[in-house]
């Protein structure tokens, strides 16, 4: 039986060999994006994490902050236009370039891709290279074993959280919408006119007017969370009514829904999404931070006055 020449004459073949590296760990994370129900391919992500990040670029722009050359993302945007994830317009004076932008089927699958399948991999590729050690031949020979093993797809499975499922609105779910809200309103704060009207009417006051209410299911306890996006404007939408049981603590439930809401008002076409708190709810506030919402006075300006207890504006700028 043949040996490895790759591994054999590592330094004459270290190109080649980093290059079966890497093909072998994307060969095994294609499973990931798979099981969250999308489509994306692992070398497609880069480009589509830079449009999420900073967005918008021109081909020549993505070009130098990726490093790759002109046709290699002139390839992989004319792919990704066809997968309706991302769009090319001309923007400003210059109309000689064309500007990529992610679609909001696009920022939709970086929300679900930020929520459960980065975490996965980023799980997965710290559980590998643990504990590295001696030179990077002896290094790549220890990934490539531990990746004979087991595979990075099977790996990290405990980043992401599960036994969580996403519901939309339905007329019986009302009732939990209610009274999920209805309890953490009336520990922290008192029950004001604009609660009422939203928790006694959702279906007319949030679905009828283009707005939506999503649910966190949690197996073994059914409804542990819900949040709404009520729309009051073009393309205005906000985020309200986001409350998750003390039952499911530990679960990563709010985060999980939150994601889950943020990438439905970008699918509905929201320009300006924008929520009203109160310092009090300081774990939730921090959730909001994370995830991508900045404190903004204009919002404060505008909407603040909706709530007796508002005191926290922030909008949504994404990560």
């Amino acid at each position: 039986m043949t040996g490895d020449l790759l591994q054999e004459r590592g330094n004459l073949f270290l190109g080649s060999r980093l290059k079966r590296l890497a093909e072998r760990m994307q060969a095994d994370v294609v499973h990931v994006p798979e099981r969250a129900g999308l489509e994306i391919q692992p070398g497609q992500y880069p480009m589509l994490g830079v449009l999420d990040r900073d967005g918008p670029m021109t081909i020549g722009e993505l070009a130098q902050t990726l490093e790759l050359s002109q046709p290699t993302i002139t390839r992989a945007v004319a792919r990704l236009i066809e997968m309706g994830l991302v769009e090319a317009s001309r923007l400003g004076r210059d109309q000689r370039h064309k500007t990529i932008s992610l679609t909001a089927a696009g920022r939709a699958a970086m929300e679900v891709s930020k929520a459960r399948v980065w975490p996965q991999i980023e799980a997965a590729v710290t559980e590998i290279t643990q504990g590295l050690t001696g030179s990077l031949l002896n290094q790549i020979t220890i990934l490539e074993r531990r990746l004979a093993e087991k595979p990075l797809s099977q790996r990290g499975l405990s980043a992401v959280p599960s036994g969580l499922v996403i519901r939309e609105f339905a007329a019986d779910l009302a009732p939990a919408f209610r009274d999920i809200n209805s309890q953490w309103i009336t520990a922290m704060y008192e029950m004001e006119a604009a609660d009422r009207e939203v928790l006694d009417d959702p279906e007319g006051k949030i679905i009828d007017p283009g707005g939506a209410i999503l649910f966190v299911e949690a197996e073994g306890l059914g409804i542990v969370g819900t949040c709404a996006l009520k729309k009051t404007g073009e393309g205005a939408f906000e985020l309200i009514k986001m409350g998750v049981l003390e039952s499911a603590r530990g679960r990563k439930a709010g985060e999980f829904l939150l994601r889950a809401v943020i990438a439905r008002a970008q699918t509905l076409g929201a320009k300006t999404l924008y929520l009203l708190s109160n310092k009090k709810s300081a774990a939730a506030v921090h959730l909001y931070e994370k995830l991508g919402f900045v404190h903004d006075e204009a919002i404060m300006r505008d909407y603040g006055g909706a709530y007796e207890r508002c005191d926290v504006a922030m909008r949504y700028r994404g990560r």
